[in-house]
Order: C-alpha cells, then structure tokens, then sequence
C-alpha cells in the first residue's frame, strides 16, 4: 500500500476542492481544506535555522500551530500535540510541514495525505524539495468557464486580463510537468469529463494513486461537511451532487469581447486539451495588447521570485526534504524501522 503525499493542482475554479472532496471521501486518504502554511514556510526556511536542532523544530511548529496567517486550524488537530511530534520528529523542513498533514490523515485513521492548492501549479518543484515522492493531480477546465468563474469570486480582485493569464500559465506549467515528472508522479484529468463519467475517471485517478476505488468517491458531498469551511460560500456546490451544469456556460457568463480574447490568447491551448472554439471574431487591439502586458508582467515577477530561490538554496542552514514515508525514508538514505517482536517470551 502507498503512503505518498498527493496533491491537486490547477488553475483556480477549476473544480479542485470538488476533487479534494472526491479523494478525502477515500477509505485511505485524508485531503484537508487549504492551510497556507506550506509555501511561506518554503521561503521562509532560513528564519527557522538549523531544523536537525530540536529548539528551531519547535519555533516552526510554533508557529504553524499559532501565527493566524496560517490557519492551521482548519485542521482541528490539537496544536501542543503537533509541537511535541514535530520536536520529536526528524530534522528537515518537510518533515515538520508533514508532520500537520500527517496528524490531519490520522483524526480520520487514514493512511496518506493529500493537500489541494490550484496556485502550486506552478510550485511543483518546490513541493518536490519537500516531498520527494510525491504525487500531482491536474485539474483542467476549459479556460472559459475558468475566467467566467474567477470573475464572481469574491475573493478575486483582478481584472479578466489576469484571469486569462491565470489560466495560460497553469496549461503552461501542466505542459512542462508532464515533459518532465514520471509517469507515476504526474496526471493530468479533465473535469469535463470527471463530472461526465465519475466512477471511470475516478478508477483511472485510483490506478494511478496505486489504491483500489471505493464507490464512496463518487458522491462525495458528506465530505463537504468536513474538508469544505463553512465560510467559503463560493463552494456551497460541492455539498451537492457532482453535476455538469457548470460545464460550457461560459457562453453566459462572459461578456462578448471576453470571449473573442479568451479565444484569440488561449485558443492553441484550449484546442491542444480537447476543447472546441465558438469562432468569435478577433478581439479588439487594446484588449490583446493590455492581456500581453499582463502576461509579460507575471513571467518577469514569476522569473524574479525564482531566482531569489536558486540563491537561498545556497546558503539552505538544513534537509529541506521530509523523511516521514516510506519512499521519503529510502530517498534520505535513512534506515527503515525494524518491526518490534509481539510474540510472546518463552
């Protein structure tokens, strides 16, 4: 059995906390609401200092467990019962960050863990460092019902410009994801035909993860209850039946000029991941220019960040990777546990 940290990707609203739900509602997998904690952790790695000494293993969890950007308290796990595995747990970055997620999959007495964020898309590489045997689902979603969707968030407060580049980075990066990841690390499934024909996605998603399907995936809706806080009312669909109501009202929902510019920036990719274009005329110069701009602007913030990174990995003060798992353990050359012995002394 497999015991390899999953985590669902994509572009924002493409159906990724439906396929959470999906993948918590597993006898053997525990998929938490979003958390915040795991990036800024990343780039913060250097304020914890040396994580194979036990007081900096305390002062990360401390602050996973307290600091309210994190919120670590959609886990409901118990925060001085973190700390104490943490600090006793082994010496790397990953290791503590995992230790949350472990503590999360074990209130449900469930074997692995899976996280879902659509931005870590674009920061596979990232989680890699962390979790060196992990395993990647992309969500896709026509691009046109994605920006439609994005525009009535109202956590979003950017114009259609950034939705359309949005979604074009997130094909992007899936492209060079499935170029480069194994073929048992990266998979790629179209909501389109998640919500068509659930139950022979989901057994291909279960092939993939190595774990048998469980019908209980199919309807996932209890879940909801428990993966999905109360307060994001922008998910109040995944407490329903999967359903496909959503799927091409784009056509509703985008002005007419959106359209024409999602066709016209995007139409190679929506094409290339099987999807049809109306034939909207050609949207108007300052609309593809201002798109343009905008996606020059996010490659060079994107490129500038990373390379930030490359620096820090310099001057990195301990083991980044986990070394909770199985293939994790094997990968930092770490002896596996020897069983103890249960029978009785003669």
């Amino acid at each position: 059995m497999s015991d390899r940290p999953v985590f669902v990707i994509g572009c924002p609203r493409s159906g990724t906390t439906m396929l959470q739900l999906m993948l918590h509602s597993h006898p053997r997998m525990a998929v938490p609401p979003e958390t915040r904690f795991l990036v800024p952790a990343y780039y913060r790695r250097r304020t914890w200092g040396d994580l194979r000494v036990a007081a900096r293993r305390r002062a990360l969890a401390q602050w996973i467990a307290t600091d309210r950007s994190t919120k670590f308290r959609e886990l409901k796990i118990d925060k001085d019962e973190f700390i104490a595995q943490a600090v006793d747990g082994p010496g790397s970055l990953g290791s503590v960050i995992g230790t949350a997620f472990r503590m999360y999959a074990d209130r449900f007495d469930k074997a692995r863990w899976g996280d879902k964020r659509p931005s870590y898309v674009k920061q596979v590489d990232l989680l890699l460092r962390l979790f060196p045997d992990a395993q990647f689902i992309h969500l896709i979603r026509d691009g046109r019902d994605c920006v439609a969707s994005l525009k009535e968030m109202p956590w979003y407060t950017l114009d259609s410009f950034h939705a359309v580049s949005t979604w074009a980075e997130a094909i992007d990066a899936g492209g060079r994801l499935k170029r480069t990841l194994a073929a048992d690390t990266y998979y790629e499934l179209r909501y389109e035909d998640l919500t068509d024909d659930p139950m022979t996605e989901l057994k291909k998603l279960c092939h993939f993860l190595d774990e048998e399907f469980s019908p209980s995936m199919i309807s996932p809706r209890e879940a909801a209850s428990v993966a999905v806080p109360q307060h994001k009312i922008w998910h109040s669909n995944t407490h329903q039946e999967v359903t496909r109501a959503r799927v091409g009202s784009w056509a509703n929902r985008l002005d007419d000029w959106e359209i024409a510019l999602c066709e016209h920036m995007l139409g190679d990719r929506l094409e290339s991941m099987g999807y049809e274009l109306s034939g909207a005329p050609k949207p108007a110069k300052e609309h593809v220019t201002a798109a343009q701009k905008t996606m020059q602007k996010r490659k060079a913030s994107r490129m500038r960040k990373a390379m930030r990174d490359r620096l820090n990995r310099l001057r990195e003060p301990s083991p980044v990777a986990a070394m909770l798992t199985t293939g994790q353990r094997t990968m930092a050359g770490v002896p596996h546990q020897r069983a103890e012995l249960t029978e009785p002394a003669v």
